[in-house]
């Protein structure tokens, strides 16, 4: 996060802190910054426009933006592509230790947080002086626990499974960036997920192919190896406009000291109004697998319009055919597949299948291992690499006549 702003820590006289006594990064100039997988940046900045945000800066690993309150809060709730969205404190030079630690023991913690409340510090350290993200993280946590301390001979506690706020530290040509998230953990894990699979797709990759399909809801959408059905919650969570933070409890942005709570209870009712309800047969989804349909079925039946998606068992060799439509699937590949499986015949007969039965209809397949693409007997509208959630694969289109 390499802005080259100037430290903004700040003194007023004779004036509260909300009026200007210590105004933060966040504050002062509306600004925050989303995490962002490389290899879908572009279409992040997309999202995040249309959410509200302005003065898009991307940077490595992320995108700085400006937004209002309102859409500040209403990016974190609905964005389905970014991972995080950070609100900065302060940015600091911090070549070494000591000055990681003073710069942090500066900021006024106990508007963030008590000693009766617990935290947790994720580090991120590049091409600085300091070298080790953990000893970066370790010098933060004992600037907070000391300020504490001093003031009141009791410090907060650590807790790295499910603390009450997560402190951010990215250090990057020893230029420090002390952030708040503001997602309150990782936006990937929606909620919705009650029954898994082996190798279930991470949420944000599933949206992400959604939206490079552009599937709008003129024709059906159709996934033939559905697995767990994340694509197929992702697809009804876009058509229907329905946050992708629908179930999360509690963000981030709530332990910030100008959170607005009125405003956030009418961000949240004017999401609810603003459903659009699914017309049955819209989306389709089946999978060979009955552990995959029954834990893809569970899975969409939590969601809103769930019950107008039909889940089959039934292998897709097995399908007559999915005319005039939009074709997303995931294959299996590697251990999904087990070790008994001749990958190589699955995609050539995938290729066959999209191929003869698939008139008038486009598909587009995610290939966890490119490898196999060569193996399916279609030429390729376009291929896109798509790396993130730990995975290295490519996306394809196939335009099917």
């Amino acid at each position: 996060m390499n802005t080259g702003k100037k430290s903004i820590l700040q003194k007023g006289k004779g004036k509260t802190r909300r009026q200007a006594k210590l105004a933060y990064l966040y504050e002062k100039e509306s600004q925050y910054f989303a995490q962002v997988a490389e290899s879908i940046k572009d279409i992040a900045i997309k999202e995040l426009k249309e959410l509200g945000a302005y003065n898009l800066q991307p940077v490595f690993r992320g995108i700085w933006f400006c937004a209002s309150k309102k859409d500040f809060y209403r990016i974190t709730y609905f964005s389905r592509l970014v991972s995080r969205v950070l609100a900065p404190l302060v940015l600091f030079e911090a070549h070494d230790k000591d000055e990681l630690y003073k710069a942090a023991k500066k900021i006024r913690w106990e508007e963030f947080l008590t000693p009766k409340k617990t935290f947790s510090i994720v580090a991120n350290v590049s091409e600085s002086e300091i070298t080790h993200s953990n000893f970066a993280g370790l010098r933060i946590k004992d600037a907070i626990a000391d300020y504490f301390r001093d003031r009141s001979n009791k410090r907060p506690s650590v807790d790295a499974k499910d603390p009450y706020i997560i402190i951010n530290l990215h250090l990057h040509r020893n230029m420090a960036t002390l952030s708040i998230d503001a997602s309150g953990g990782a936006l990937h894990k929606r909620g919705y997920r009650e029954e898994s699979v082996s190798a279930p797709m991470q949420e944000t990759v599933a949206a992400s192919i959604i939206r490079l399909s552009e599937w709008d809801g003129t024709v059906p959408l159709y996934d033939p190896m559905c697995g767990s059905g994340t694509l197929l919650c992702e697809a009804l969570m876009a058509y229907s406009r329905i946050p992708a933070q629908v179930f999360r409890t509690r963000f981030g942005f709530e332990r910030l000291p100008d959170f607005n709570a009125d405003l956030w209870e009418r961000i949240k009712q004017e999401s609810r109004d603003n459903f659009r309800e699914l017309k049955a047969n819209m989306i389709l989804g089946s999978d060979v697998s009955e552990h995959s349909v029954n834990a893809a079925r569970t899975n969409i039946m939590g969601l809103h319009f769930g019950s107008e998606i039909n889940i089959e068992l039934k292998d897709f060799q097995d399908i007559d055919a999915i005319e005039d439509s939009v074709i997303i699937t995931n294959p299996p590949y590697g251990i999904r597949m087990g070790k008994d499986q001749n990958l190589n015949e699955f995609y050539q007969n995938l290729g066959l299948f999209l191929k003869n039965r698939c008139k008038n209809s486009k598909a587009f397949v995610y290939f966890g291992e490119p490898k196999y693409i060569k193996k399916v007997p279609l030429s390729p509208s376009w291929k896109r690499p798509l790396k993130i959630g730990g995975l290295d694969g490519k996306l394809v289109k196939y335009d099917l006549y």
